[in-house]
């Protein structure tokens, strides 16, 4: 495994929810970014961020890691969910509020 992709399985298994973005919650850089992070303040859940325009390594090793293509990608509980198309299926059904333990 690569030192990349150590890092992300580190945080992956250190934080409960995580999402792997382009930008920051308050700065997203891409649309979808910023409708995953719209996904989870609506839902208030605590949450990390990486942004992985600041580290070329992560940005592709993310991708690696999940097996996925597209940034960005949540984790919750140390398990791959889905990008930000899958966070609004998942939020319009109830089943990303199942998963968060949320109210919304």
């Amino acid at each position: 495994m690569s030192d990349a992709q150590n890092r992300i399985a580190d945080i992956v298994k250190s934080n409960d929810v995580v999402l792997f973005m382009k930008g920051t919650p308050l700065f997203p850089q891409c649309g979808f970014s910023s409708r995953a992070i719209a996904i989870l303040d609506r839902l208030g859940s605590t949450y990390e961020t990486v942004d992985v325009l600041q580290d070329p390594e992560v940005r592709q090793g993310i991708k690696e890691y999940s097996e996925w293509p597209t940034i960005p990608q949540l984790y919750v509980k140390g398990e791959f969910v889905g990008g930000s198309d899958i966070m609004m299926e998942m939020f319009e059904s109830g089943e990303l509020q199942q998963l968060l333990g949320a109210d919304a």
